[in-house]
């Protein structure tokens, strides 16, 4: 039968893997789906070089309802290969407008229906008491539906799946695009001169989105954020051991044996994408008193190791843009995440699926994401972001 629906993918980490997945998943005989990634071993995807972490702690209802079906997801994925592992985060606040913006955040995720606790200090230091709460006003977290997992497995069972239905990876990176009538994508154009003709094109390149986004003309304020993690041990066990956000924006959490944590690094310039470098002076002068003051007993902590990631950052609103492009009606967005692309990569290919195959968004409504908001300046903008 011929292919009716040709689908090109910009980008195979867990975004554009799970848009794959999603499309096999409909067992069209008229579909084919390739895709492009330049880095078919994910050493620097920002998937793999996450804290793999997922939470239904957002402020944005879409954000809590694509969290919601990424742990459903997860679990029908985990069977022991994903290293799930079922917590919660723990956000905390020491001054009157923090608890009053903890207390708010809590009220709108109570609406969507999570599980969320509002803690006052005498609280925390009972659920907790490993934590230094004489300068805190207030902590919430939750009962279910968050924790941690593997980012690099997820990727590999996302792929071996897509690949085991049919769905074409190829190494190489889009260097250009054709156009037809209307502005519509007709064809990709490779780096080493190869061609995929396409009725549909996701541009799911994470921090090179920008640059694919340029192809049409689009400006696109995303761009490639570092963020370091270290690891260290301890020789006190802590537990129960959330991931912890401290009002400080410093987070951390328990792994395995070990812990790990990171913060957001004040300034915080764009890098170049292949701007790996650790700023190893950021946990002896940042980190580090931090964490001492926030629990006692990491005043004996021990770094381990470390790494650097990249966040597909969206300056304007830190919430991605999902959808179709203006002027390139099959030209569709799954960019600028800011952080927390994979925890919703499988709702966004079960999103942009439905947008391919049915012309609409089917289960949750991803319109309020689209692009049209940075022309109207209309910011949808998430709170938490870590």
């Amino acid at each position: 039968m011929p292919k009716t629906l040709e689908v090109v993918i910009a980008g195979g980490g867990a975004v554009g893997s799970a848009c794959g997945y999603f499309l096999a998943a409909a067992e069209r005989a008229d579909l084919s789906v390739t895709v492009v990634e330049p880095d078919p071993g994910y050493q620097f995807a920002s998937s793999a070089r996450s804290a793999g972490s997922i939470r239904l702690q957002f402020t944005t209802p879409a954000n809590i309802a694509m969290s919601d079906f990424g742990m459903s997801f997860l679990k029908y994925l985990a069977r022991g290969e994903l290293g799930l592992h079922h917590s919660t985060y723990l956000y905390l606040a020491n001054t009157t407008s923090g608890a009053a913006a903890l207390r708010h955040n809590v009220s709108v995720q109570s609406a969507a229906g999570v599980s969320v606790r509002l803690h006052d200090r005498a609280a925390l230091a009972s659920a907790y008491p490993w934590l230094n709460s004489a300068d805190l006003l207030a902590g919430a977290d939750t009962t279910e539906g968050e924790g941690w997992f593997d980012g690099y497995s997820l990727l590999r069972v996302l792929r071996g799946s897509n690949e085991r239905r049919g769905v074409l990876y190829v190494k190489g990176r889009v260097a250009g695009l054709e156009r037809g009538p209307g502005g519509a994508i007709t064809a990709a154009r490779l780096a080493d001169g190869g061609r995929l003709a396409c009725t549909h094109f996701i541009n799911a390149a994470g921090t090179h989105s920008r640059d694919i986004a340029a192809m049409i003309g689009l400006d696109l304020p995303v761009h490639a954020r570092k963020r370091c993690v270290f690891v260290f041990t301890c020789p006190e066990h802590i537990a129960p051991c959330p991931l912890l956000i401290d009002p400080s924006g410093l987070w951390f959490r328990g792994d395995g044996d070990r812990y790990i944590a990171g913060c957001t690094p004040a300034p915080d310039p764009n890098v170049a994408t292949d701007d790996f470098d650790v700023d190893h002076d950021l946990f002896d002068a940042v980190m580090w008193p931090i964490l001492a003051h926030r629990v006692p007993a990491f005043e004996s902590l021990r770094v381990t190791g470390t790494w650097a990631g990249h966040y597909d950052y969206n300056e304007f609103d830190q919430n991605p843009f999902i959808g179709a492009a203006p002027g390139a009606p099959n030209f569709l967005l799954a960019s600028g995440f800011s952080g927390h692309g994979l925890q919703h990569s499988p709702a966004i290919g079960r999103a942009l699926a439905e947008w391919i195959l049915h012309g609409e968004y089917r289960t949750i409504d991803l319109a309020p994401l689209g692009i049209g908001r940075l022309a109207e300046r209309r910011e949808l903008r998430e709170n938490n972001v870590i």
